[in-house]
C-alpha cells in the first residue's frame, strides 16, 4: 500500500500526519495518542514546521520519538523559514533553523526539509546551495517546498538542474475537493513534469469535508480549524451532499471519501491529515485503502469543477 515519494527513493503510507495542531489544539497526551494511533496503523510520515506552536510541535514529536526506537521506519519532515528566530531562507537562517529543529526533534537528521514560503530577499540559488551542504553533512535527506507560487517552484527546479545540485523533490500545496484550481492549473503541471511527490495540505478543508461544519452554528474546537467556516455556503453544501451520498453507498465516513478522491489524483502521494483528536484520526485512517468507483470519482469531479 506504500506510495512512492517522487524521486526520493522513499515510499510511505497513503496518509501523512500533519503536526500543526500539536502544542496548540492538542496537549501532550492527545498529541501522543494521535502519534501512537498513526504509528500502529502503519503510518510513517510525520510533518511539522519550526514555527508550529512556537516550536512546541517539534518538541512534542521529539519526545514521542524518544519512546519509539524504530526511527528508521519513520519519515520526519519539518519546515524552516517562518520561525521568528530564523526568519527567511538566507543561508544563515536556514542553517540556524535546521540546527534548532534538530535539537527540538532530538534527531541528527531531518528526512524531508521544507522551505516554508518563498523569500524574495534571498536568491533561490543561495538557499539551494546551503541545503546541498546540509545534505552532504547528513543533517538533511531531501528537500520540499510549501507555499511556493508556480513561478517560484519552476525557478527552484530549473536552478537546481542548472547547478547540478539537489533540488526540490516534494511539494506541499493546498489541495482538496473545494480548493482545486491553483494546484491543478498551476502546480500540478510542474509536479508531474519534474516527478515531484505531492503531500496535499488541508485535504479536508480544515474539517469541512469531515462533515464537522454543516451550519455557521457549528463552531470549531480550535481557531486552527476556523478556516472551515468559509465553506459553509451553497457550493460547500452541494459538495457535502455528494460526499454524503457516496459515503452512504460505500458505508464509509465522508472524510474517508474525500481522502480517497485525493489519493486518486495524479502525483498525490499522501494527504497531510490534520485532526483535533485521536478519535477523529481513527475515523479517517480507513480512507488510506478506500478505492472509489469511476462513477463516484466522476460525480465528485462534477460537483467540484471550477
Amino acid at each position: 500500500m506504500s506510495r512512492r515519494v517522487g524521486q526520493t527513493g522513499m515510499a510511505v503510507y497513503p496518509l501523512a500526519l500533519d503536526g500543526s495542531v500539536f502544542g496548540w489544539a492538542t496537549d501532550a497526551k492527545e498529541t501522543a495518542d494521535q502519534l501512537d494511533l498513526f504509528y500502529a496503523a502503519g503510518g510513517d510520515l510525520i510533518s511539522t514546521a519550526a514555527q508550529y506552536a512556537g516550536g512546541r510541535s517539534e518538541i512534542m514529536i521529539g519526545s514521542w520519538l524518544q519512546r519509539h526506537p524504530n526511527r528508521d521506519r519513520l519519515v520526519i519532515a519539518t519546515k524552516v523559514g517562518k520561525h521568528p528566530d530564523a526568519l527567511g531562507l538566507s543561508p544563515k537562517a536556514v542553517r540556524r533553523g535546521v540546527d534548532a529543529s534538530l535539537e527540538r526533534l532530538q534527531l541528527d537528521r531531518i528526512d524531508i526539509l521544507g522551505l516554508d514560503g518563498e523569500d524574495p530577499a534571498t536568491p533561490i540559488e543561495a538557499t539551494l546551495t546551503v541545503v546541498t551542504e546540509l545534505i552532504a553533512e547528513g543533517k538533511v535527506g531531501h528537500l520540499s517546498a510549501a507555499g511556493f507560487s508556480a513561478a517560484g517552484l519552476r525557478e527552484a527546479v530549473k536552478t537546481a538542474r542548472r547547478l547540478e545540485i539537489p533540488g526540490i523533490e516534494v511539494v506541499l500545496p493546498e489541495y482538496n475537493l473545494l480548493e482545486r484550481r491553483q494546484y491543478e492549473q498551476e502546480i500540478a503541471p510542474i509536479a508531474v513534469a519534474a516527478d515531484l511527490g505531492v503531500l496535499a495540505k488541508t485535504p479536508l478543508a480544515n474539517g469541512y469535508l469531515r462533515g464537522d461544519f454543516r451550519s455557521r452554528h457549528d463552531k470549531p474546537a480550535s481557531p486552527i480549524f476556523q478556516g472551515a467556516l468559509k465553506y459553509v455556503n451553497r457550493r460547500g453544501a452541494a459538495v457535502l451532499a455528494v460526499l454524503d451520498d457516496i459515503a452512504f453507498e460505500s458505508g464509509q465516513h465522508v472524510g474517508r471519501v474525500a481522502l480517497a478522491w485525493l489519493l486518486s489524483r495524479e502525483s498525490v502521494v499522501a494527504p497531510l491529515v490534520r485532526v483535533p483528536s485521536a478519535r477523529a484520526l481513527a475515523d479517517l485512517l480507513p480512507g488510506a485503502s478506500l478505492v472509489l468507483t469511476r462513477d463516484q470519482l466522476d460525480r465528485l469531479d462534477r460537483a467540484t469543477d471550477f
